[in-house]
């Protein structure tokens, strides 16, 4: 199916969908102003303009805007945006990858040594094994609903979330914190999914069988997400920010951005490594530096938190508390120790 034609039979399902760079399963890259500068993509000019940008949050149903997209770029793959979709997609890999201790198969459920793993050597063998625990229907065998081979061997099974007052998250398989099942990721709020059809350099995305929609998730998945921590919650009230106090003079945003920019571009850079990366380090550096450089008055509290929070969620979009928190954190004590600009230009 030629991509205008799958983004437009996406959207008329009412999923958003995003341009993927031609020939690749990531998103198209951001303009130049927004590699230069980053910037919370609620606030980037582009996806009022109707530029697509900063990926799966430029998902939409638009159908001038589609039609604009994949005739300005006809190779580009169709990415859709989950959560704005009501979709989670259990995405099943199959990769080369040692097998971890048999604690971190299935998080939260402990698998007696009485159990044979000898030959568990995926995801698709980790999703069986919770099935089997669960005495339900296995979702890589779920003939009622869409399911998409993967170019390596791996299997996307596309659900539609039927209670739209409970958003699950995105997580990684080798997350150590939010997980379903080792090698299973969930594509979900803060993700995107690749719609059946996409051709990429190392091939295509197929449907398998015959269903063409996603079912209703299933209610045992939907507990066992619960389970796992998958829930995405409001977010907790804000704690009071530290006192900055305004400069009288000498304020330099442009010096000013261009020390804590590189310092936020390593913490959305975390996004490409699921652990492993220093987030936590990255992230506090750089809400440290913000807050030195927002009390010796060059930016203000409330754009290097949006900053600040824009980069941490798109790299762990599963732990929005958690980084609320070292942000604050951060910013209260870079605060005590002002970052004065003089010599630097």
């Amino acid at each position: 199916m030629p991509s205008l034609a799958l983004a437009r039979w996406c959207a008329s399902n009412g999923w958003p969908v995003h341009p993927l760079a031609p020939g690749r399963k990531t998103p198209a890259a951001n303009c130049r102003d927004c590699k230069d500068r980053h910037h919370a993509p609620k606030a980037c000019p582009c996806l009022p303009a109707g530029r697509p940008c900063h990926g799966f949050h430029a998902g939409t149903t638009n159908m001038q805007r589609i039609e604009k997209w994949w005739t300005d770029s006809p190779r580009s793959g169709v990415g859709v945006a989950c959560g704005p979709a009501s979709l989670v997609v259990i995405d099943i890999d199959a990769h080369s990858a040692p097998v971890p201790d048999r604690s971190r198969l299935l998080p939260g459920i402990p698998i007696h040594e009485s159990v044979n793993l000898a030959g568990l050597a995926s995801g698709f063998d980790t999703i069986a094994l919770l099935s089997a625990f669960r005495q339900q229907l296995n979702p890589a065998d779920d003939e009622s609903t869409l399911r998409v081979r993967t170019p390596s061997g791996g299997l996307h099974v596309w659900y539609h979330n039927p209670d739209p007052g409970t958003r699950f998250r995105s997580s990684a398989g080798s997350s150590p914190k939010v997980a379903l099942a080792w090698q299973v990721d969930v594509r979900a709020e803060g993700g995107y999914i690749i719609a059946p059809t996409t051709r990429t350099a190392h091939g295509s995305y197929s449907a398998v069988g015959t269903a063409r929609m996603p079912a209703p998730l299933p209610s045992w998945l939907a507990a066992e997400l619960m389970r796992t921590g998958h829930v995405v919650t409001p977010p907790p009230p804000r704690e009071p920010s530290p006192f900055f106090p305004r400069a009288r003079q000498g304020r330099r945003p442009k010096a000013a951005h261009r020390v804590l920019d590189p310092l936020v571009a390593e913490v959305a850079q975390c996004a490409a490594t699921a652990e492993g990366a220093g987030f936590t380090e990255k992230l506090n550096r750089a809400a440290f530096t913000a807050g030195g450089l927002a009390s010796a008055g060059h930016l203000e509290e409330r754009a290097v938190r949006e900053l600040l929070t824009a980069a941490a969620d798109e790299a762990r979009p599963w732990q929005a508390s958690r980084n609320a928190k070292i942000i604050t954190d951060g910013l209260a004590a870079g605060a005590a120790r002002p970052l004065h600009l003089e010599g630097r230009s």
